[in-house]
This record gives structure tokens, sequence and C-alpha cells, in this order.
């Protein structure tokens, strides 16, 4: 007995691409945001813009979860 499952994904290529793409655009973005975060403490002064780039990363993966909920695999 394994600790994580295994996820087999799925056998479309297409839509295991978005998957991808979701998963490294939600963590990028709070990352981007994290960043920012730490850099709108110093005297950087470019901490905010860093934030909202951050942000909308975030926003965009969690919109595309919505999408990719929506579409239906293909056999």
């Amino acid at each position: 007995m394994s600790f994580f499952k295994n996820y087999n994904g799925t056998p479309d290529l297409r839509l295991a691409r978005l998957e991808r793409l979701i998963w490294t655009l939600i963590y990028a973005g709070l990352l981007t945001l994290i960043v920012g975060a730490f850099m709108n403490r110093s005297a950087a002064g470019s901490g905010s813009e860093v934030m909202v780039i951050g942000g909308v990363l975030a926003v965009v993966g969690v919109v595309l979860i919505v999408v990719r909920s929506r579409l239906r695999e293909d056999h």
C-alpha cells in the first residue's frame, strides 16, 4: 500500500497538456506572488507589480480549472 494514490490521468493528450499548464500557472503564480510580497518589503518598489502578475497567473490557472471541468474526454 503506497502513501500516494496512483493517478493515471487522462488518455487524451490535449487534456493532459491542459492539466499540466493549469498546475504550472497556479504554482508559478503563487510563488511569484510570494516573491513579490518579499520584494515589496524592501525598498525595490517593483514588488507590487510582481504581486499583481503572480495573482493574475494564479487566477488564470483557477479559471482554466473551471474550463477543464467542462471539457469531456473523447475516447
